[in-house]
């Protein structure tokens, strides 16, 4: 009967808990996003919109427009000119496409995006509406909250603390070792894996080693280098008008809480403190219905269908002839349809059973029944939306996490890994099969598919009541962990370890210092009996 009566009550607690999360007179909330990386922003304007939507004012500074979507009186937006990051990629590396990143070292990934952080940074902040910002004269009470993008962009964390407004960063990505520093933490490198690290959880020896070499680099490259000219750039924008420009580490002291890209399986078990909240898949929206064209090819998919796609940045119409021709060879020989985001005109060659669009609704086309296979490159996004819809997954990783998320996929039973330097015609099709008609795949991909919608509430409820917390909170120091404030030496515990090793050594000094002394006494007394003797 109790039970009953609690079903029944279920819509109206639903109901209570959205009133609840929503804030009764909108805040007022600026939020520069600098950069101009076009899948980063389908977290963003997903929050963007739901913002909008339940009533607060936003401006937003972006370099991605959305202008065209109305989203009404309470949506203000200050267009940036597009900063080139793939021209000023190719002229310092010497590439032709995002293809040649797969040969780029671990460092050499982590610089390139410190490098392109600051650019976009120095880029954003030179523009005029943003100077209008920066130097207006009343910016009391104008903002209650800054939301800004954690990714190399610090110097926007500039705008809070002239507006004297509460920090909430975002993570388009799920993890990064530096979060150690930024949120008070002490990272576990024996099982957390450095993001630019195609490993899961569970590593040997010797990726435990790598692991530690690449993270403490990544960290003295951080220290010595990359704060000091993101401080540059502060400097520079902001000197003339504060008597004192802060430091980004002083700056990241002040972040309220910070909404991560991830959730459980994708991202494993790790620590993390109180104002670290997981968010991931929350730009992962009802389905809608397919383009006729697109929903007929996969309805009349007898066999089931493979969709194919490498994201935004990573092009397939870049690939060489000798690539193509294997995946246009292997696709020719399965009974299967195949749906192939292609970004040119045309694709010569085209067996019948493939089809190739410029562009494709990527999760509505995931969420097609026929659907059996997704080739991907192993962006987060992407590999959410494949989770979320229980797709298993042949991943082509080329850089930054695409590696360590296929890993994982890979480890978890839903997912199979093909480099795509070494990739040949034999091991595509051996890979497909192997997706295709071996059911611990589908099986394993349903149940990661079930851990991750299963949570006490939605990803973007669980955002926006964080937000709303924060700000309900006057920036809520009280989830802030103290260590973000102790001095390196006391984080890692370098002082007590140093007294313990007084402790230790000291005595054992001591005993040497004595011990040479005495001997040193008995080797005089020797002498001394000798020439007496004599």
């Amino acid at each position: 009967m109790a039970l009953s009566i609690l079903k029944a009550q279920i819509p109206f607690i639903k109901l209570l808990l959205l009133f609840l999360l929503g804030i009764g007179d909108g805040a007022r909330i600026l939020a520069p996003f600098f950069l101009p990386v076009k899948s980063h922003f389908m977290m963003t304007d997903a929050i963007i919109r739901e913002l909008v939507k339940r009533g607060h004012e936003v401006t937003f500074i972006t370099p991605l427009s959305l202008a065209k979507e109305n989203l009404g009186p309470k949506y203000r937006e200050i267009l940036l000119p597009k900063y080139d990051t793939w021209a000023d990629i190719s002229a310092i590396m010497k590439i032709q496409s995002a293809l040649d990143m797969i040969d780029m070292t671990k460092l050499t990934h982590m610089r390139l995006a410190q490098h392109i952080g600051i650019k976009s940074t120095d880029f954003a902040l030179a523009h005029p509406e943003v100077q209008e910002l920066i130097h207006a004269k009343d910016k009391e009470g104008k903002f209650d909250l800054l939301l800004v993008e954690q990714f190399y962009n610090e110097g926007a964390l500039m705008l809070g603390y002239l507006y004297e407004i509460p920090v909430i960063t975002i993570a388009t990505f799920a993890y990064a070792n530096y979060f150690s520093q930024v949120f008070g933490f002490v990272n576990p490198l024996a099982y957390v894996p450095n993001v630019f690290m195609a490993s899961t959880d569970r590593m040997s020896l010797w990726e435990r080693l790598e692991n530690v070499l690449l993270s403490t680099a990544e960290d003295v490259v951080r220290e010595v280098s990359y704060y000091p000219q993101q401080d540059a750039v502060i400097r520079k924008h902001f000197g003339l008008i504060l008597p004192q420009v802060p430091t980004v580490k002083q700056l990241e002291q002040n972040i309220s809480v910070i909404l991560l890209n991830s959730y459980l399986p994708l991202t494993s078990p790790r620590p993390m403190t109180q104002n670290m909240i997981s968010v991931g898949g929350l730009h992962i929206l009802p389905t809608k219905s397919l383009p006729e064209h697109i929903g007929s090819y996969l309805d009349n998919a007898e066999h089931g269908a493979i969709y194919f796609s490498l994201g935004s940045q990573v092009r397939s119409a870049d690939m060489p002839p000798e690539k193509l021709r294997i995946f246009l060879e292997v696709f020719a020989s399965l009974k299967q349809r195949v749906l192939w985001k292609f970004e040119d005109d045309q694709l010569p060659n085209l067996p019948e059973n493939v089809r190739a669009e410029k562009w494709l609704p990527q999760a509505d086309i995931l969420a097609h029944p026929n659907v059996k296979v997704f080739i991907a490159h192993g962006g987060l996004f992407g590999m959410q939306e494949a989770v979320y819809h229980a797709v298993p997954v042949l991943g082509l990783p080329f850089y930054f996490d695409q590696g360590i998320n296929i890993k994982a996929g890979q480890a978890a039973g839903y997912a199979i890994e093909l480099d795509y330097r070494t990739i040949s015609k034999d091991l595509l099709s051996s890979a497909l099969h192997e997706l295709l008609t071996n059911p611990k795949y589908q099986a394993n991909m349903d149940n990661a598919s079930r851990i991750f919608r299963d949570r006490p509430l939605g990803a973007m409820d669980t955002a926006m009541y964080w937000i709303n917390y924060v700000m309900e909170h006057r920036g809520a120091p009280h989830l802030v962990a103290a260590g973000v404030h102790l001095p390196w030496y006391q984080f890692y515990l370098l002082d007590v370890t140093a007294i313990i090793m007084a402790i230790i050594l000291l005595p054992l000094l001591a005993f040497y210092a004595v011990s040479r002394k005495m001997k040193s006494m008995r080797g005089i007394r020797a002498l001394e009996k000798e020439a007496k003797y004599e």
